[in-house]
């Protein structure tokens, strides 16, 4: 496989989690809002509409590879940020597992911001 399709399918296999998760919070936003101001965040409603934002418009960046490094940085960044808020009760192996995970993603992502997207882009960059 080419350097440029392998870049496009790591794009797609670190995008899909964020839009998968990510566009069904538009349409229901007020569940995750509640488990934001669960978890003590302030102003739970608007950091669930930055999150969205994020995931989405951060993911779909990433996927078609435009601006992808800055997409990848902040991607890689909720990714460090949600593992530390969210996966840190580390007696629960699926949290233990969960936060991890998310750091490896953040690995992915920095790794995609040094590679760049890769010919098969908007941006069409090596």
């Amino acid at each position: 496989m080419s350097n440029d399709l392998t870049l496009l399918v790591a794009r797609i296999f670190l995008v899909a989690l964020f839009l998968a998760s990510g566009i069904p919070l538009i349409f229901a936003p007020g569940g995750f809002a509640g488990f934001m101001g669960s978890i003590g965040l302030p102003a739970p409603m608007l950091v669930t509409w930055i999150v969205i934002a994020v995931k989405v418009l951060g993911g779909l960046a990433v996927l078609v590879g435009f601006q992808t490094r800055y997409a990848a940085y902040a991607l890689a960044a909720f990714s460090i940020g949600s593992a530390l808020l969210g996966h840190t009760n580390w007696a629960d192996m699926n949290e233990f597992n969960n936060f991890f995970k998310n750091f490896a993603i953040a690995g992915g992502f920095l790794a995609l911001s040094v590679a760049g997207p890769g010919a098969l882009s908007v941006s069409g960059r090596r």
